[in-house]
């Protein structure tokens, strides 16, 4: 939001420098996030000065220029070449003096002294549109006889400078969001040292005219519509605003377009209250009524889209259509055009959560919604509608000519709350003088009603709606203390407690640093995803998803019930940026409905943490030294089991099955003690597609909760090197393929227990030599015994057991 000084002086008289206004403002709540320099003429017209032709002859050498003696009140006449048709002895010009910058469009020249075709000049004689101030080229700006020599010419021009603040607006002090709101807080925090008062525009002036043109209204819907207000001025003429209104709204990045509009943008940005003006003689029946129209009706805006209204946009309607989506955008047949004789003026308050849907819901967003959307004053309407229609009548003429017509049903009045003393010094942890604490509450309209030693009774005005309790009345008056006001206190509080096994952060630090130093990349994406992702699926299944009830879009609905989308979304983003080799993992929570019929959220909702990695492309970039070599999924399994043996789980104990669903095309599920640990393989392609990845995804997703829990049951334990040699045997196994490796190293450590250390598969083999349905395994034997060295009896003996559960459980062949 941006603020300007010239037009917050208007309101409270003050000869603060900027740097001391920035500072008062951040420090009341109004952040100062940047200051910028407003010209009403690009560059100010620095270095112009009024001159006086005093000689003119024509160039020697060339017949379309004119050498000219000009008196720019230095004393000592400037030669100047100038090509201009029209200029003459005596005329009294603008002329750029050497050294000056002059802006065309978006480039910019420095006047220099140079020699024209012979003759020296040192200076320009300038037209309009050489300097900002007009579009005609025609010949030099020729001004009145009155003008004086030397004088500046920003100040001949009455060039207008201005200061402005750009300022992050928190979404709980839309009071601020106005010039009128901005200088309130300057002049609460002022007060308090010094008499500051705020002076806001007069409205007493306001009266009708005639009553050659009422209009009738008629709220529907008084939910959505708590207060609607107008009038009607007729007889007026539009055309192009004032110079000072110009000014004031190119100063905060506006462009005036006319004077109806621009005033209708002034008193939105002065006050805070956002207005519409109708073209009276466009509302059929004379009737203006706020209500909603049937699902579906088309309604054209002023962008010139149709747009499908939902049944609960709240319309602004005439007696046989509508006009406005209420509190968010104009409809392109009912708007103030060049033609515009008499308008309706509008000045109302609508429930913020119908504006805030409506917008969202056709992704229209303008300062009127913005305001909406975060809660407007209703107790300003009048105020705002008086002071547009007088800026009216001053700027573009007409009469007023109905009375105000206010529907107003039930009245909001000002909030009350109590404040007690003895909150107000536990909160802030100071003692603030009782004086000081209502002149500050004065200061910001809050008013004392009733009083005693230990409280205060209060109403606080409707425009605040974000004070509604006594934390928040605490809030107000700390903010115009200041915060830096307040001592640090040399008392230490502390308590003793006792930090939770396995340290939750520590663990998950600890992995995090294991992935990043084996080159994966870290990514956290957003815990709202769309539910369209969760469509059709098994595995996560829509009915379980958590719905926002105010998203801020459709892509954005629900809460994620798995990392998987929101890692893919970010794979689809670095390939479609020639980035295809990734490896990524994201620690993030996720959410599901638990139990459907409980009120109880705790109970109702299901959140737990887990860990997402997902690998694609090569193992390694592309290398003089390295072959190119895809991914694969014992890459990513590898990286699984490191992660579970890092946690002090023996894989051993795991218990796994394959896995093949809507998520996977194939895959494995890890658990342990019947609860799971993670699910990881390789994506189905109909997954993919969604994204457009055409290419494997290899995708592992922890229970990290669980994975906490159940590794603080397992300890890792440190033992010596064995003095004594393992040894390796190794058998060739033909068996059927459908005979999985694991089911050979459970049988394995199974029949052997105490001396098997290992068993690994160092070869696969097929062929037609094999026969039908066969495959042969080469897999090695790790056998050590800590306290002595094996004999071969001992090993021929282990290795024969092997054999025999083999061929009897397997029929398995030996090679």
């Amino acid at each position: 939001m941006k603020i300007s000084y010239n037009w917050l002086k208007n309101y409270i008289n003050t000869n603060l420098s900027v740097q001391e206004v920035s500072k008062i403002l951040t420090d009341t709540g109004l952040e100062v996030e940047g200051i910028e320099n407003f010209e009403s003429v690009k560059g100010g017209l620095e270095g112009l000065v009024i001159g006086k032709v005093v000689s003119s002859a024509k160039h020697p050498n060339a017949d379309k220029l004119t050498i000219t003696k000009v008196d720019v009140g230095t004393g000592e006449e400037l030669p100047i070449v100038c090509g201009a048709p029209n200029v003459a002895e005596g005329q009294k010009v603008v002329v750029a003096t050497v050294g000056t910058t002059l802006y065309s469009d978006n480039e910019e020249f420095k006047i220099k002294k140079a020699k024209m075709r012979g003759e020296p000049s040192e200076g320009m004689i300038c037209a309009e549109d050489e300097i900002g101030l007009g579009t005609s080229h025609d010949g030099i700006m020729i001004l009145d006889e009155s003008a004086k020599i030397g004088m500046p010419a920003k100040e001949y021009f009455n060039i207008e400078t201005d200061t402005v603040f750009e300022i992050g607006l928190t979404p709980n002090r839309i009071d601020g969001a106005s010039h009128i709101g901005t200088a309130r807080d300057l002049a609460a925090f002022l007060s308090q040292t010094q008499k500051t008062e705020l002076v806001k525009p007069s409205v007493d002036e306001f009266k009708v005219d005639n009553h050659n043109l009422p209009i009738e209204i008629i709220v529907e819907n008084n939910e959505a519509c708590p207060r609607y207000t107008g009038v009607t001025v007729t007889n007026i003429k539009v055309d192009q605003s004032p110079e000072w209104l110009q000014n004031r709204l190119k100063a905060i990045g506006l462009n005036p377009i006319n004077n109806l509009v621009d005033i209708s943008n002034f008193v939105l940005h002065e006050t805070g209250q956002p207005l519409h003006f109708f073209d009276a003689d466009q509302i059929e029946g004379n009737k203006v009524i706020i209500k909603t129209l049937p699902e579906g009706t088309p309604f054209v805006t002023l962008d010139e889209e149709e747009r499908k209204l939902s049944e609960n946009d709240l319309m602004i309607c005439n007696e046989d259509n509508g006009m406005c989506i209420a509190g968010v955008f104009g409809g392109i047949s009912s708007g103030v055009t060049d033609n515009t004789k008499n308008i309706f003026i509008e000045s109302a308050h609508f429930n913020s959560v119908f504006v805030r849907k409506t917008a969202k819901r056709h992704d229209l967003h303008t300062d009127a919604s913005f305001r909406f959307e975060r809660g407007s004053d209703p107790n300003i309407t009048v105020y705002a509608l008086k002071r547009a229609a007088l800026l009216i009548k001053e700027i573009a003429g007409g009469e007023i000519s109905s009375d105000i017509v206010d529907v107003y049903s039930e009245p909001v009045a000002d909030y009350k709350v109590e404040l007690t003393f003895h909150n107000l010094k536990r909160l802030i942890g100071k003692e603030i003088e009782k004086e000081k604490v209502k002149n500050i509450l004065t200061s910001l309209d809050i008013k004392i009603i009733s009083e005693d030693d230990e409280k205060l009774s209060l109403e606080v005005p409707t425009y605040r709606v974000d004070v509604l309790r006594e934390a928040d009345v605490i809030e107000e008056i700390l903010r115009i203390y200041g915060y830096n006001n307040i001592e640090i206190s040399e008392h230490v509080n502390s308590s003793l407690s006792y930090s939770q096994k396995p340290d939750k952060e520590k663990v998950q630090n600890t992995i995090s640093d294991i992935l990043t130093a084996n080159g994966f990349n870290e990514i956290m994406c957003n815990s709202l995803t769309k539910a369209d992702y969760y469509e059709n699926l098994e595995s996560y299944k829509p009915e379980n998803l958590v719905n926002i009830v105010n998203p801020l879009s459709n892509d954005l609905n629900v809460m994620r019930q798995t990392l998987l989308f929101g890692g893919l979304e970010s794979v689809m983003y670095n390939q479609n940026r020639k980035n295809p080799d990734l490896k990524l993992y994201e620690f993030g929570n996720c959410y599901s409905l638990k139990n459907t019929e409980s009120e109880n959220p705790l109970k109702k909702y299901n959140e737990e943490q887990h860990l997402a990695i997902f690998i694609t492309g090569n193992k390694a970039e592309e290398s003089w030294i390295t072959k190119e070599e895809p991914t694969s999924f014992f890459f990513l399994k590898a990286y699984v089991e490191n992660i579970l043996e890092k946690l002090g789980f023996d894989l051993n104990q795991i218990e796994s099955e394959e896995v093949s669903s809507d998520i996977f095309i194939e895959g494995l599920n890890y658990q342990y003690n019947k609860k799971q640990l993670v699910n990881f393989g390789i994506l189905n392609k109909k997954v993919l597609k969604e994204f457009d990845i055409d290419t494997k995804v290899y995708f592992a997703e922890f229970i990290w909760d669980n994975v906490l829990k159940l590794s603080a049951k397992n300890s890792i334990r440190y033992t010596e090197i064995p003095k004594y040699p393992e040894v390796r045997r190794d058998l060739a196994l033909l068996i059927d393929k459908d005979i999985k490796f694991s089911s050979i190293k459970d049988l394995a450590y199974k029949s052997e227990r105490k001396l098997l250390k290992k068993v690994s598969l160092f070869d696969v083999f097929e062929g037609e030599k094999l026969g039908a349905n066969k495959k042969s395994y080469a897999v090695s034997f790790v056998l050590q015994d800590e306290n002595k060295t094996l004999t071969d009896k001992q090993i021929d003996k282990i290795m024969n057991n092997f054999i025999r559960v083999y061929q009897k459980e397997l029929g398995a062949q030996i090679r």
